[in-house]
């Protein structure tokens, strides 16, 4: 089959022939691929960079994808073997049935994004019908999900940050009543986030980025100790785009109703694991054929893999691999 194949850390995986992949036990069943994703994840087990990169080379890379089964099916499902692939293998009891009304190329790109959205926002930070959220570096794939997401859970304001202008603007059509730009002066950001707090305060902060951005939120957020009236804020952080660390002080947590959590698989529990291919995935592609969840692309076919690999995708689009 042709596939693409990483043969070193840190270079492009390469379209060549590779080896079709052979059942090992009656849990797997074999997937003909139509289109896969490349995201954050890929590029980084790809590099090395990431904790759980590539152990044994060549190999075919490609976390997940869309695809279709032996009986006609088509489903999105997490690969054992690589997904940007003529074929791969699959768990029979943990894949998604795609809508008849959703097309390969959204049904490739959206789940990794609803997976960073809607479990940090139902999940961890467990909001509720009329809650203030905001999302903090919403420009991106992930980001612009969660904002449809929180609205489809019943967030009554959504804010917004990001970096790129144009990138914020384009917010405001997905669900965002205010945007703000990371791109201002530190005490503008904390200002302006301070106002929004005391109109409209916020109960769950949904994070990508970690890093400086984060500490100036939780400054704007902080209460006043034994003074303080302020509502309780959840903070659930999904990425670290910025940084893998912040200063943070034991009196800011003692003084202000603030919780931190993450949101990944090690923080999710086991039940709702379980339920996302079979429940919460289901309930979000139903959501994009219906037109009420939106994500742009960049395709390419799986031939040229190896130049699109390393090529800038616009913010807030996903690369999607044809097959």
């Amino acid at each position: 089959m042709k596939a693409a194949v990483l043969h070193k850390l840190g270079e492009a995986p390469k379209y060549e022939d590779f080896p079709d992949p052979v059942l090992q036990n009656a849990n797997q069943v074999l997937i003909t691929v139509k289109a896969a994703s490349v995201k954050n994840l890929d590029k980084g087990r790809a590099s090395g960079s990431h904790y759980a990169s590539y152990k044994s080379l060549p190999v075919v890379v490609g976390i997940d994808g869309v695809g279709v089964l032996e009986d006609g099916t088509r489903v999105y499902a997490t690969g054992i073997t690589g997904m940007i692939a003529e074929k791969a293998l699959i768990n029979k009891n943990a894949y998604t049935v795609l809508p008849y009304n959703l097309d390969d190329i959204t049904a490739a790109a959206l789940p990794n994004a609803i997976m960073g959205a809607a479990l940090a926002i139902k999940y961890r930070a467990e909001i509720k019908p009329g809650d203030t959220v905001l999302i903090n570096g919403a420009t991106g794939v992930t980001g612009q999900t969660a904002i449809q997401i929180a609205k489809y859970y019943g967030a009554r304001y959504v804010i917004a940050t990001g970096r790129n202008p144009e990138s914020l603007n384009l917010l405001l059509h997905l669900g965002a009543d205010e945007i703000v730009s990371l791109k201002e002066e530190e005490s503008v950001i904390i200002s302006r986030l301070k106002e929004l707090h005391r109109f409209n305060p916020i109960n769950a902060v949904i994070d990508y980025t970690w890093g400086r951005p984060a500490e100036l939120i939780l400054s704007a957020l902080k209460g006043e100790g034994l003074h303080s009236l302020a509502n309780r804020v959840r903070f659930v952080t999904v990425g670290s785009m910025a940084g893998e660390h912040i200063q943070l002080s034991s009196g800011f947590l003692r003084s202000s109703p603030i919780e931190i959590l993450g949101s990944g698989f090690g923080s999710i529990a086991q039940d709702v694991m379980e339920r996302l291919p079979k429940e919460i995935l289901p309930e979000m592609l139903q959501l994009a054929a219906d037109g009420k969840l939106k994500i742009e692309t960049v395709t390419v076919p799986l031939l040229d893999v190896e130049t699109a690999w390393n090529e800038n995708i616009p913010a807030g689009k996903r690369l999607v691999i044809t097959i």
